[in-house]
């Protein structure tokens, strides 16, 4: 049996990136992946990829993760369909990154509302289906932006909304120990997906100075933090809830 077999998993954003990868192996463990994105051929290219491989999956597009009663609506459907739900893996998000000084209050809004809200809506959506299910596991995916300054780009709205969604994290454990729902993060340093591969071909200075003091030596890829997600999420670690686990290779250790 896989780690996570019996599990009915709900991921967002799997059309590419961490998400398909995320949705690839909660299927490669057992679980059932019920996925979503507001990008439909991604999506479909996930469910494809999947499928081939022999797992159990199924995906609704296009559903935007910013939007509280479409994602509602997606978590109903899926508990509905399945019986209930197990895991909640918030993988979706969406950035905008500018100087204090320069950045709108727009893009400031929409990255709080893009990668703090999002978590919240789906959350609150899914709360009611762990509680009548006795218990289950909410998987947010914050950032070391969250925790601490980056140098090589201003990422002041990105790092306000994960240091949110940290620190939800540490009070959907508390309030939902009671009912058996466990909560928790992981924080990834730089990870290269098709979304950073220009970076990863031409890195500004500051950022490949960053890289070069990572004692791993090496990019984060996809794989590295679902390796992460799938011990989390497993019955493993049943008595870990409230941690925001750091996956960067040990750069944040340096300051």
């Amino acid at each position: 049996m896989g780690r996570l077999e019996q599990k009915v998993a709900l991921i967002t954003g799997i059309g590419a990136g961490m998400g398909r990868e995320a949705a690839r192996r909660f299927a490669a463990e057992g679980a059932t992946v019920v996925g979503c994105d507001l990008d439909a051929a991604g999506l479909a290219e996930t469910v494809r990829i999947v499928k081939a491989e022999g797992g159990r999956i199924s995906g609704t597009s296009p559903v935007d993760a910013g939007d509280p009663d479409a994602v509602e609506r997606w978590i109903d459907e899926a508990a509905a369909a399945h019986g209930g739900i197990d895991i909640l893996y918030n993988n979706a998000s969406i950035q905008r990154f500018g100087a204090i000084d320069e950045i709108s209050v727009e893009d400031w809004d929409f990255a709080i509302d893009m990668e703090l809200n999002i978590v919240f809506y789906a959350v609150r959506a899914v709360w009611r289906h762990l509680k009548a299910r006795g218990g289950g596991v909410i998987v947010n995916i914050g950032s070391i932006a969250g925790i601490r300054g980056v140098e090589f780009m201003p990422q002041n709205a990105h790092g306000a909304a994960k240091a949110g969604v940290i620190n939800l994290t540490q009070q959907l454990a508390v309030e939902g120990g009671p009912h058996g729902i466990r909560a928790v993060c992981i924080s990834p340093g730089f990870i290269q997906t098709a979304a950073t591969t220009f970076l990863v071909e031409d890195p500004p200075p500051a950022l490949e100075e960053t890289w070069n003091r990572i004692p791993l030596r090496r990019i984060g890829q996809p794989e590295d933090v679902v390796n992460a997600a799938v011990f989390l999420a497993s019955d493993e670690a049943s008595w870990i809830t409230g941690i925001n686990l750091v996956v960067d290779g040990g750069g944040s250790t340096l300051g």
